[in-house]
């Protein structure tokens, strides 16, 4: 039984919002929408949660039957020294208690799972849904800002959920029961104490609507001093060749210092609620033992009575104080959902790829018609770009920095679309062929080889995931990566610490071409592969890029014009504009910005 009411916890992907008419969007901005959303996450443990709320009702009613037993034992045993009898009703308070206790654990225990796998659905989707946003979106986003999204934000919402719902869930239960005793037992003594309800329902709206801000502002600092520190983490070789730490010390210190500012009012306006629910809970005992007092001397009620209500008073208000504990949680909470939400109501790049082709073989002809696109608004990054490559060509980008290499690149791949004109692959526009198709025909040596965490051998192998031992291997060795190997300590099961940590740059670049070889791309895109290099080493990597590009159509940005003397094309790039195009000796014949660029890099390699 216990594993069938644990089945919801396997994992469902919970489908997210429709992101394609923004006018159809639901923003998780009011908190009452935010929580709609996460209970879509609950509801997927419906028969639990029934189950729970089972156990919280259960366990509520036990708890309204114990102080009632209470004050009918002092009535019936107490006041009128009736001891004989008394040992009954203890054992059964004993039991009712027992059996409380009970129902609180198993309902505490079963809720906390029902969180786990609530959190664990959430984290799982945002990671997911991280892998089909653009390029572009992380461009403009701090990675530690994001990271603290799917850590600290979905971390605050499992704390609520573990510790804030089942007190939603009895507190409900315990006011409708508690009311409804009192009113039995005396209408009078009900509305008295009800009298501190309004004060309470106040003082929490008051405070609420003063608190919400400083939760966002709180977690929206904690994002930018985790971005932060993730980006000097990064950079600590930088800072440390400019002496730039005295600088970023005061920069950690302005940051963390809006982060303290903000929870401290946060924490300190939430904190406020349970000393006024605490001063309220006085003044309701005050009023039930005073009033009580005269109504037992007047003969109206029984002491028993006035020791209930007392008890039903503290119940009254507990769950309202509960919450009011809870509360800094709860904003906090819906906060960090608002951060999660809204990265997952950025439309990722698959999603209008329904329709889209998929291309089985490719051939490498690319066409760059018309060509135009830009970053921002303000003008174009490139603008009428036109050149034809045919299969098996080499290609090369050369141009003063900015002047939109790179830019070419991403609109091939399709990590931007291009804004005007086509781009087309085989005679294929590339905006109707997927993404996922398209860039499985592409391999890519960038200038910063990354590299996981983990082997050798597993770092080639991402290339394709199933390839044999063998076919890495030998990747490796046209990659002219296979000596210094094999002179580790274990080959190729060495292990790599993060981002290729412990080789050296030049080897770094040659796992890289192993991996691209492995790949087998048809088209190949080569940004700076062969930059801070020493020159033996430079000869090992670009003896293996020849292999590399033999027989497919390769895209070669490159400073070091020596380097791309026999490419079928050169393509000039000032501005955004293409502004020379054909061979070197043929660049060379024009004498024009290709001929001073070459020459002006022979003058400084010789001097």
């Amino acid at each position: 039984m216990f594993k069938q009411l644990m089945a919801p916890f396997q994992y469902q992907k919970i489908p997210l919002q429709n992101t394609a008419d923004k006018s159809k969007r639901l923003k998780p901005k009011a908190r009452m929408e935010t929580l709609k959303r996460i209970w879509l996450y609950l509801s997927y443990a419906k028969g639990l949660l029934f189950f729970v709320l089972l156990l919280v009702l259960i366990s509520s009613c036990l708890g309204l039957v114990g102080p009632f037993l209470i004050g009918k034992t002092i009535d019936n045993y107490i006041v009128t020294r009736n001891n004989e009898s008394l040992l009954q009703p203890i054992l059964v308070l004993g039991c009712v208690y027992m059996c409380y206790s009970i129902f609180l654990w198993l309902q505490n225990v079963l809720m906390i799972g029902i969180a786990q796998n609530t959190v664990f659905r959430m984290r799982t989707q945002l990671f997911e849904h991280l892998h089909h946003l653009p390029i572009s979106f992380f461009d403009k986003r701090q990675h530690g800002e994001l990271m603290s999204r799917v850590t600290n934000d979905i971390d605050n919402v499992s704390s609520t959920l573990n510790d804030s719902a089942i007190q939603i869930f009895s507190g409900i239960i315990t006011l409708i029961g508690t009311v409804s005793v009192m009113l039995w037992l005396s209408p009078l003594m009900t509305i008295i104490t009800l009298l501190i309800v309004p004060a309470m329902i106040f003082g929490m709206k008051w405070i609420t609507n003063r608190t919400g801000r400083f939760f966002k502002e709180q977690q929206r600092n904690l994002g930018d001093l985790n971005g932060f520190i993730e980006e000097i983490t990064s950079g600590q070789r930088i800072v440390k060749t400019f002496s730039q730490e005295k600088k970023v010390i005061a920069e950690f210190i302005e940051k963390s210092e809006k982060l303290r500012r903000a929870g401290f009012w946060a924490q300190s306006n939430s904190g406020f609620i349970p000393k006024l629910m605490n001063m309220l809970n006085n003044l309701s005992f005050a009023l039930i033992a005073g009033v009580g007092g005269v109504l037992a001397l007047k003969g109206i009620i029984s002491i028993g009575v006035i020791v209930i209500f007392a008890e039903y008073s503290r119940q009254f208000t507990r769950p309202l104080n509960d919450l009011s504990n809870q509360f800094n949680t709860l904003l906090s909470a819906v906060a960090g959902a608002e951060r999660v939400f809204e990265i997952l109501d950025e439309k990722g790049e698959t999603e209008s790829e329904k329709d889209d082709i998929n291309l089985l073989t490719v051939q490498g002809e690319v066409e760059f018609c018309n060509v135009s696109f830009s970053y921002e608004e303000a003008g174009d990054t490139v603008r009428d770009i036109n050149f034809h490559v045919f299969p098996g060509e080499t290609v090369a980008l050369v141009g003063p920095t900015g002047a939109g290499k790179t830019t070419l690149i991403n609109l091939l791949s399709r990590f931007y679309d291009v804004q005007g004109g086509r781009v087309l692959i085989d005679g294929h526009d590339i905006t109707q062929i997927t993404r996922k198709n398209l860039r499985r025909h592409m391999g890519f040596v960038l200038q910063d080889s990354f590299l996981f965490q983990g082997t050798i051998r597993e770092n080639i192998r991402y290339g394709r995931l199933n390839a044999t031992d063998e076919e890495v291997e030998y990747a490796a060795k046209l990659a002219n990566a296979f000596s210094f190997i094999m002179k580790l300590p274990d080959g190729f099961d060495t292990v790599l610490k993060q981002d290729g940590g412990g080789i050296s740059q030049g080897q770094r670049q040659l796992l890289s071409i192993a991996r691209a070889i492995l790949a087998n791309p048809s088209i190949l895109i080569l940004d700076e592969a062969t930059s801070s290099i020493d020159t033996i080493t430079e000869l090992k990597i670009q003896e293996a890029l020849q292999r590399l590009m033999k027989g497919r159509t390769s895209f070669v940005i490159a400073h070091r014009l020596n380097t791309i003397r026999n490419a079928d094309q050169i393509l000039v790039l000032e501005d955004g504009q293409i502004i020379e195009k054909g061979s070197h000796d043929y660049l060379l014949k024009e004498k024009g910005f290709y001929f001073d660029l070459y020459h002006s890099q022979l003058k400084e390699e010789s001097s």
